[in-house]
């Protein structure tokens, strides 16, 4: 025979949770890769982030060149103006012309702005606008919008308050044309005379953004920096996102950039990361900010390679071991995890397995003890409580309401005296049948045929009260005869309707109980055509009845269904419905228990 196979054994047993944490931390101390890599990572970190800002300034002060030409290409264009011998006459103050004159100047001023477009497809529009009142542009045709007042345009009042320079407008509806709201940017100036003082109008060319968004838009600054451009009061020009912060879905740090001189570069951490700002200021007012991300301009640099390498290599190490370690130590943890939470959802059958005697072997035994003890002790109390439910509920059943005792024993001796003495046997009888089944020692579950003539016993004892009030109606299926039901089950209900929906009706009420049957229960019906409740009064229902209630000798509602419950399950109970002066109904559905 072969020799028993001993069982394997772990060469480095850990017996408890300590020792395991020891050789785990043991594992994982990797100091020297932490703090070389830690040193490396640095060094190359305040490398890359100087020459970044430096390269950042260098394109900065390149879009600047770029749109510093553009501008200067406008200049050139006004100056065209100024120096056109038919722009000058027709302008000045000092000519002349009647209206036959005034359309060839008009029409060849036009067909030299018009050629002027035809080159430069960025150019919305050009147009001239003299103090004499004159005005022409680069079509035969144009209608100025009567709603803008030219003298109110901001480019207006700015290039007449310069004197002659050049001044750039920030981004704008431009609605001096009738019927036309073009986004542009208007570069104007004041057209002086030959002697440097006076002036005969202004010159307005309104630019397309196309151009100044292209130039900003070809920047790379990373994968997610940008270029964006302010004017001298802080109004953004151009923005790669500007729907967005006119939507005040997203911000720029717009203080910061304006306080900031040409050259000037800072910092900004905020929810979005580390950013590197650096501004160049134009000579027209406008500043140029280049924007950047430390994590793209880090993350491309070779410097980084080496100390990232070094890392890697040790997290790598270090995260074999640690699945190792805390896969062997979370295994009996999360075991017993996965088992509390079955306990947690109410299983009361479940045992965690109990390996090592260490401490979590100890925990689980420690925790199988005390679910059993957990579930004995659960048993004992729902034992207590449904026997002391039974009794309560048996205790109530078994009251005889004193009012409605009163008010009986008083109808009869009323009829005596009227002598009505068959209606006096027939409410005696009525009512001595009616205690006979409260008082009644028989089991709780009665044939329905029994409740039947029970609830007619009391309706009939009701009606012979309530004459001009109460009419009733019994509508019970043969088919439900042979089976069982709770005892008095329905008189709480037909009691709340003649007392709560009759009662208080002006004229006579009909209450009607039926009974069917239903592929798996019985359903019975209260309904009555009563006043009806609110909300409010349909919830205190629901209550647990007071203690003038069982005085009075009262069964709540609640009471009724939690007794179905109690009997037959949670699948089984009361519903009622009722709306104000409509009625009552109230639906009362149990198993079917053969006789």
């Amino acid at each position: 025979m072969f020799p028993a196979r001993r069982p394997f054994r772990p060469i480095f047993p850990l017996k408890s949770i300590q020792s395991s944490i020891s050789v785990a931390f043991s594992c994982l101390i990797l100091v020297t890769i932490a703090v070389t890599s830690l040193i490396s990572y640095r060094l190359s970190v305040d490398a890359v982030e100087k020459n970044s800002q430096n390269y950042i300034e260098e394109v900065i002060k390149q879009v600047n060149t770029n749109i510093q030409s553009y501008i200067d290409n406008m200049e050139n264009i006004s100056l065209l103006a100024m120096t056109n011998k038919d722009v000058k006459y027709y302008i000045s103050n000092n000519s002349f012309i009647s209206e036959e004159e005034r359309r060839p100047y008009e029409k060849r001023i036009s067909d030299l702005f018009q050629s002027i477009l035809y080159t430069r497809k960025d150019i919305a529009s050009i147009m001239v606008f003299g103090y004499n009142g004159r005005f022409v542009s680069d079509r035969r045709i144009t209608s100025l919008n009567p709603n803008a007042k030219i003298e109110e345009q901001p480019w207006y009042r700015n290039a007449k308050n310069e004197g002659g320079k050049s001044v750039i407008s920030a981004p704008h509806v431009q609605n001096i044309i009738q019927n036309e709201y073009r986004w542009v940017v208007s570069l104007s100036r004041e057209l002086k005379n030959t002697d440097g003082i006076t002036a005969d109008g202004i010159f307005l060319v309104d630019l397309n953004l196309s151009v100044i968004n292209d130039l900003a838009r070809q920047i790379n600054l990373g994968k997610k920096g940008y270029v964006f451009i302010v004017d001298d009061s802080g109004n953004i020009v151009y923005h790669p996102q500007q729907q967005l912060i006119y939507s005040n879905l997203r911000t720029e740090h717009i203080a910061e950039v304006t306080a900031a001189g040409s050259g000037d570069s800072f910092t900004v951490d905020d929810d979005e990361g580390r950013r590197f700002y650096s501004v160049q200021d134009t000579n027209f007012g406008w500043k140029i900010v280049g924007v950047a991300y430390a994590g793209d301009l880090i993350g491309y640099k070779s410097t980084l390679r080496n100390s990232i390498l070094i890392t890697v290599c040790g997290v790598a190490v270090s995260l074999l071991l640690s699945v190792f370690l805390s896969h062997r130590l979370s295994r009996p943890i999360r075991h017993l995890q996965k088992t509390m939470r079955l306990v947690e959802k109410g299983n009361f059958d479940v045992k965690t397995e109990v390996g090592q005697m260490n401490e979590i072997g100890q925990l689980g035994r420690t925790f199988n003890m005390m679910v059993g003890q957990i579930k004995n002790l659960m048993q004992e109390i729902i034992d207590t409580q449904e026997n002391k439910r039974k009794g309560e509920l048996q205790l109530l059943q078994a009251q005889i309401n004193p009012h409605f005792l009163y008010n009986t024993l008083d109808s009869i001796v009323w009829m005596a005296e009227q002598k009505q003495h068959e209606e006096v046997v027939l409410m005696t009888s009525a009512l001595a049948k009616l205690f006979r089944a409260g008082i009644t020692k028989d089991q709780e579950i009665v044939p329905i045929r029994v409740e039947i003539e029970h609830i007619t016993n009391y309706l009939l004892i009701q009606k012979m009260r309530y004459t001009d009030k109460l009419n009733y109606k019994l509508e019970f299926a043969d088919a439900i005869l042979p089976y069982r039901t709770l005892k008095i089950l329905l008189q709480p209900f037909v009691e709340n309707a003649i007392y709560h929906g009759i009662r208080n009706k002006p004229d006579v009420g009909t209450v009607t109980i039926r009974g069917k049957e239903t592929e798996d229960a019985i359903v019975f019906e209260v309904e009555d055509d009563g006043v009806g409740m609110t909300e409010e009064r349909l919830a205190r229902i629901w209550e647990t009845p007071d203690a003038h209630d069982l005085r009075r000798g009262g069964i709540g509602i609640s009471n009724v269904d939690e007794r179905i419950r109690l009997f037959f399950g949670p699948g089984y109970g009361v519903r009622i419905l009722s709306e104000i002066a409509e009625g009552t109904c109230v639906t009362i559905t149990i198993p079917k228990v053969q006789t």
